[in-house]
């Protein structure tokens, strides 16, 4: 499912779910950075235990960030990462476990949604490309004005990839990050921290769910622990409900579509490529000293609290009079279950049920009619009762037809209100602008470089006049063309850009017509409707599909090689005789086979009822996966001895400082030299299980931690512990129940009765700050204002980097001053501000650069943000 859409839909149908959160900034004292102190109690009003990130959510906007300036190359993109890290780290502030997981090898359902994903950016990458130079031209050719093409290496995404070097890389910077922060940031004092890279198979939020799964099947598991997940995918949230804990709460940047681009050529906001004019820029500040600034913000970030998002679904999925007995935690799966229809990343939706038409409610309706006839659940921890479901599909397919008509109905009605708009606004604009000397400008622009000044008013006057006697006579009937100049004599054939409509992707299936089943079947998969023998073969592959999804939610990974092999999803109606379709899948794989031609330079984009390009289904051809391991066999004894190694399967790695209960017993491991697993001890781990094995390339005390990245300085000083870690494993036949654990407390209810009617439709709805909804606002007073008025600059926020996340002036070089290999290292350098803290070591070392522990002090009164108060106080010196 699209992730705007199941967001905006989610946040306006159950408003409380969302919180805004408390972010405490770091303050500055007379030029120096105090970092955020996250071994407070956060100020959200919540403690969490465990921390979850998916990594890849953070990699991708820190690499190729698309609302500031990019990073220069690599090592300012990993610290990039690590400033972000450290954001979400002092919002959420764990006490017991940071869990990080990137992405590693995924599924080949998954596959097959990257495969689509990475070839239509290409595509649209060398389309864009072709225009955006077709466009210069023309510009150019007019005597406009642009900035010289910039020459310089792009980025390629593409290597946020498996067994890539820019993964090893991150690997390597993430170890040595960890290690910074263990041995120096109060908040990781008694913290445990898994890294789970690229080398471990497994898409990054399955591997925590795996996680979480596993350690609540063990006997020292809390019941009670309040878990808290980093990502902005639409799938967490169905995969925090799997988990059936009572305390998951999300956290996410705040979405906020249509956020302003430059153009791409002229490098200017308020228009794109194919509407540029090439104008000369406008100065920006008054020595043009802003000209390579973005007008960006700082994201802020939310809590989505699915604890109250389980009262709202509790009060909704509640039925009387059932014949079975009501199950709050079945029914919340049975929701999740029928999630799956509105799209997800394996399967395409059912072509009558649009997240965007309230499809989740419709089928919510319906199960709640027909599940008094099922005789029960639709799933049972993550098992697909397939009559069950068969029951509510058909149901679906019985309203397929009116749902079809409405939705042309719909669109037809939207059409005609666009149409109307863009009269009326035709309508309204001038008949005639002025152009060159006379040209409108706004109020103070007039001295900008893209007005015009005439050196010779009276010859500029005589020329219009000229231009005027010397253009035909127009009547009132003559006709224009699109650039005001009077058309032809009879006119001429008008264009589909000068048309009131915009022009419509041709629609061959025409679902709201009769006969909409045949044309579907005809123009997606070429077959007959009649051919029964397909059509079934589609519904087994869906339902297959449907099956593999929930297990791997809900127990794991059931085949990594099973994936739907068609373009298209099949009618609800067509659900009919599903309950007797195996859903067994293999688990092995066999190498064999060959490969040739998996890898078109171009291929169609069919829009499927959509209006732009990337709403589309790419028609890309399938991968065979024994031709291709026939072709990689072929190919493996060409690769490096480090090549070879990155492309063999890896496992987690947990960190802990000298303050930590399991450190003395792991450095007990390496030095007894143990060749075999052993147990984690849960009472020196807050229950946390599994398995040590040591770790060849092991961070040890006392021996220098080296620094992958040149602009940060090693750490010589170090006391922190990594060793290999191994989930508990179990038969592959066990079943992760799907249940309230034994011992859990359930949240106070958060929701009160006027909570039921909030919606955000219609109507303004501002989510509450923090998790107490008692928390009384904090005003400045007039004295605190003409305070600030004294000390505050009157343009704030204008630097490239004032209001960007993270944190930090992000990329600046000299704010990371290398230290040159042997050059001795600045012994805690905040000792003196920080007192309470003389317990660690020195501060992070990729922010060490800007204090100075002689800087001189200033007579008089400065104002000073103290690191403890979140107030501001004249300090007398």
């Amino acid at each position: 499912m699209g992730v705007p859409a199941f967001f905006r839909w989610l946040s306006r149908k159950y408003p409380s779910i969302i919180v805004n959160c408390v972010e405490e900034k770091p303050k500055e004292c007379n030029g120096v950075k105090i970092p955020v102190d996250a071994s407070k109690p956060n100020p959200n009003d919540v403690e969490f235990d465990n921390l979850y990130l998916d990594m890849n959510g953070i990699i991708h906007p820190c690499t190729h960030p698309e609302d500031k300036p990019a990073p220069k190359n690599e090592d300012e993109m990993m610290v990039a990462i690590f400033e972000y890290i450290d954001r979400l780290f002092s919002i959420v502030r764990p006490r017991r476990l940071l869990y990080m997981a990137i992405d590693g090898v995924a599924p080949r359902a998954k596959m097959n949604q990257q495969r689509s994903r990475r070839f239509r950016a290409s595509k649209e990458g060398m389309e864009a490309a072709v225009e955006k130079q077709r466009v210069r031209e023309e510009i150019l050719a007019k005597g406009g004005f642009l900035p010289p093409e910039e020459i310089k290496e792009r980025f390629d995404s593409n290597c946020i990839t498996p067994g890539t070097e820019f993964m090893d890389n991150l690997a390597k910077c993430l170890r040595y990050y960890i290690a910074d922060r263990l041995n120096n940031d109060p908040g990781w004092k008694n913290l445990t921290v898994i890294l789970s890279d690229a080398s471990a198979p497994g898409e990054g939020e399955h591997k925590i769910m795996d996680y979480i799964r596993r350690q609540r099947a063990q006997p020292n598991h809390d019941p009670n622990t309040h878990h808290c997940l980093c990502g902005a995918d639409a799938d967490l949230i169905m995969l925090g409900l799997a988990t059936h804990e009572p305390n998951f709460t999300i956290i996410r940047e705040e979405f906020k579509p249509n956020k302003p681009k430059p153009c791409g050529l002229c490098n200017q906001f308020g228009h794109e490529v194919k509407d540029c004019e090439g104008l000369p820029r406008e100065k920006k500040g008054k020595h043009d000293e802003l000209a390579d600034s973005l007008p960006c913000a700082e994201g802020e970030f939310i809590f989505l609290r699915l604890n109250v998002l389980r009262e709202y679904l509790e009060r909704e999925l509640t039925m009387a009079s059932l014949p079975f007995t009501f199950d709050v935690e079945r029914s919340i799966d049975d929701w999740v279950f029928m999630c799956f229809f509105v799209g997800n990343d394996f399967l395409p939706h059912l072509p009558s049920l649009e997240i965007r038409e309230n499809a989740i409610d419709r089928l919510v309706n319906i199960y709640k009619n027909v599940v008094h006839k099922t005789g029960g659940y639709l799933t049972e921890s993550g098992y697909v009762n397939l009559q069950r479901v068969q029951m509510i599909m058909l149901a679906v397919g019985e309203v397929e037809d009116s749902i079809f008509k409405k939705r042309k109905d719909d669109e037809d009605s939207f059409r005609r209100r666009q149409k109307e708009k863009r009269k009326r606004m035709k309508r309204d604009q001038p008949a005639f602008t002025p152009s060159g000397i006379l040209t409108p400008h706004a109020l103070g622009s007039r001295n900008s470089p893209g007005s015009q000044v005439a050196s010779n008013p009276r010859q500029a006057a005589y020329e219009m006049r000229m231009q005027n006697n010397s253009s035909p006579s127009i009547s009132p009937n003559t006709s224009f063309t699109s650039d005001g100049s009077p058309s032809p004599i009879g006119g001429i054939k008008r264009k589909a850009e000068d048309s009131d409509s915009e022009p419509e992707p041709e629609d061959n299936v025409r679902l709201w017509e009769a006969g909409w089943k045949q044309r579907y079947y005809k123009n997606k998969f070429d077959v007959d409707a009649a051919d029964e023998k397909f059509r079934r073969k589609v519904v087994q592959s869906y339902v297959e599909g449907l099956c593999w999804v929930l297990r791997y939610y809900y127990q794991g990974c059931a085949s990594w090689k099973w994936y739907y092999p068609f373009h298209y999803a099949p009618f609800a109606s067509d659900f009919e005789g599903i309950a007797d379709m195996p859903s067994d899948f293999e688990k092995g794989t066999k190498p064999d086979s060959s490969i040739i031609d998996f890898y078109p330079e171009d291929f169609a984009i069919d829009l499927n009822g959509k209006k732009y390009a990337w709403q589309g289904v790419a028609l890309l051809p399938f991968v065979d996966e024994r031709r291709l391991r026939a072709a990689l066999e072929e190919v493996y004894p060409d690769l490096t001895p480090e090549e070879t190694r990155r492309n063999s399967l890896g496992g987690d790695v947990l960190f802990v400082g000298k303050h930590h209960p399991l450190h003395d017993f792991i450095l007990e491991l390496y030095q007894t030299g143990s060749t075999e697993p052993v147990d984690v001890p849960p009472e020196l781990c807050h229950g946390i299980q599994g398995k040590f094995s040591l770790d060849e390339e092991a961070i040890l005390p006392d021996q220098i931690v080296c620094s992958p990245v040149p602009m940060l300085r090693d750490l010589t000083q170090n006391t922190v512990v990594s060793i290999n870690f191994k989930d508990p494993q179990f038969a592959e036949d066990y079943i992760f129940k799907a249940v309230m654990l034994p011992g859990a407390r359930k949240p106070a209810a958060v929701l009160k009765p006027s909570d039921w009617e909030k919606s955000s439709n219609g109507r303004q709805w501002k989510p509450q700050l923090g998790f107490n909804r008692d928390r009384r606002p904090v005003h400045l007073d007039q004295a605190a204002f003409r305070t600030l008025g004294h000390v505050m600059p009157r343009g704030s926020g204008t630097g490239i980097y004032s209001n960007a996340a993270p944190p930090p002036a992000t990329y600046q070089g000299n704010l990371y001053r290398p230290l040159l290999r042997g050059q001795a290292q600045i012994p805690k350098l905040m000792s003196n501000m920080r007192p309470q803290d003389s317990w660690r070591g020195p501060p992070p070392l990729f922010q060490q650069q800007r204090f100075d522990r002689d800087i001189p002090e200033k007579e008089g009164n400065t104002l000073c943000h103290h690191p403890q108060e979140d107030t501001i106080g004249i300090k007398l010196l």
